[in-house]
């Protein structure tokens, strides 16, 4: 088959695309039943269950994984002699955020401007939609695959509850593969077709501080009471130095990252960043970004400002988030932090320190025939050269995988450029991106299996 086929029967399939990502946009497949129904998730993961099938994928069937959720697995055995290629991707989401704030309905895929928005459009149910739209392109003009092929679709991957990772180490013959394909990131910007070589590890710890034994009344107890909000706004504040840089002990921040650059101004604006405002940290964006570790305070339980009293409190709660760069031990950052945290608390307050979850950096090997074959692929998609870059999330199934398959090549790509906003309102995916790397995908695997056959 040729380029030229191959993009217009993908360019056929958008509209079908498109339909498909609204359903399952639809679901609010959010893995976290304090917030969203268990069912919406279970909805999800049969669609895509469903969805795989509809494409001739054979052995579907739904994992239950220890953590109580449920991850989607299929596959169908390639002509004799191919490799085997897995395509990753989950379909859980990140909760809404301000439902408010979004200018169309979170759980529903809306177009505006180009643009198609809803909660996971990008993260990572587009990515969904960049594996079947690459299958189905294959099938409608070849009439089937070229390799054989394994899928799995994660249902947990935003709670980091590991419960994928633990289910293949229990099974590890299941996700054995040549070559597995992470359809969990983006392009550096859009057009510019980009495998992701490295990822932070992260960890997430709960911090809990009590003074008191109940609340009091600030007029007559406050400027002796020890207050707990007030405690912990200090031991957050000790987490960066002022220039904005990760200070705490055992955590190296002056890494420098060696790789393709992230330039200031594309930053600000792929960010948002408001006029004004300074960036934080030193050093280059690429150096903050991909080298260091960064600390994230994700959330405070704190008396909302509608509705407060005149109370000093006595009790305070915060989440904190952990990013650790490849050549950084999860282990020892995650003692560093919690001993940080523990050391910062003021005036013999009882604390209480859990690290809840976390998963180590991930560094791709680029030299194997699957990355050649990728950029082949992506050089005949997008009409140029391929950027290897590094990117700053956190995807801890990737060191699983290579320990279970060190012998497998591992590529993360997918449609998530900056521009989508992942984890944010108004997240969207354009849907020209999608095209192009479902192409991209479809390319690579007919790539890979004639190089494999050559």
């Amino acid at each position: 088959m040729t380029h030229q086929q191959l993009a217009a029967a993908v360019r056929s399939l958008m509209p079908r695309a498109h339909s498909d990502l609204a359903e399952l946009v639809a679901f609010p497949s959010v893995a976290d039943p304090r917030q969203f129904p268990v069912e919406e998730c279970r909805k999800a993961a049969r669609w895509v269950a469903d969805a795989f099938a509809a494409e001739g994928l054979t052995g579907v069937r739904l994992l239950d994984t220890p953590d109580g959720t449920q991850s989607v697995y299929a596959e169908l055995p390639g002509p004799a002699g191919a490799p085997t290629v897995l395509l990753y991707s989950h379909y859980d989401v990140q909760p809404p955020l301000d439902e408010e704030a979004w200018l169309s309905p979170a759980f529903e895929l809306t177009e505006r401007e180009g643009r198609w928005y809803g909660r996971g459009a990008a993260d990572c149910k587009g990515n969904i939609l960049m594996h079947l739209t690459a299958l189905r392109a294959l099938r409608q003009v070849d009439g089937g695959f070229p390799v054989g092929l394994k899928v799995i679709v994660e249902g947990s991957e935003e709670q980091g509850t590991g419960g994928l990772e633990r289910y293949a180490e229990a099974h590890p013959e299941l996700l054995a593969a040549d070559v597995i394909v992470i359809g969990d990131t983006g392009n550096t910007a859009p057009g510019v077709p980009t495998v992701t070589a490295t990822l932070r590890g992260m960890t997430v710890v709960e911090v809990s501080i009590t003074t008191l034994a109940g609340n009091l009344h600030s007029g007559a107890f406050g400027g002796a009471a020890p207050d707990a909000l007030q405690a912990m706004i200090r031991v957050l504040g000790t987490l960066h130095d002022e220039h904005g840089d990760v200070s705490v002990p055992g955590l190296v921040s002056d890494r420098t990252w060696a790789g393709a650059p992230y330039e200031e101004e594309r930053f600000r604006a792929d960010a948002r960043v408001l006029d004004g405002v300074a960036l934080t940290g030193t050093g280059t964006v690429a150096d903050r970004l991909f080298a260091r570790p960064s600390i994230t305070v994700l959330g405070i339980d704190a008396p909302p400002v509608i509705g407060a009293t005149s109370s000093v409190q006595a009790s305070a709660r915060a989440l904190v988030s952990l990013r650790v760069p490849p050549g950084m031990e999860l282990k020892a950052a995650q003692q560093a932090l919690a001993a940080h945290l523990e050391a910062a608390v003021p005036g013999g307050a009882q604390a209480h320190v859990q690290v809840l979850s976390g998963g180590e950096s991930f560094e791709a090997d680029l030299s194997g025939p699957a990355y050649e074959a990728m950029g082949a692929a992506m050089r005949q998609a997008f009409g140029r050269e391929m950027v290897a870059a590094g990117e700053g999330g956190s995807i801890p199934l990737c060191n699983t995988l290579r320990t279970l398959y060190p012998q497998a090549e591992i590529i993360l790509i997918g449609v998530e450029d900056p521009t989508t906003q992942i984890h944010a309102v108004n997240e969207s995916v354009d849907p020209a991106e999608l095209e192009l790397m479902a192409l991209t995908e479809a390319l690579f695997l007919q790539e890979y299996a004639s190089r494999r056959s050559a």
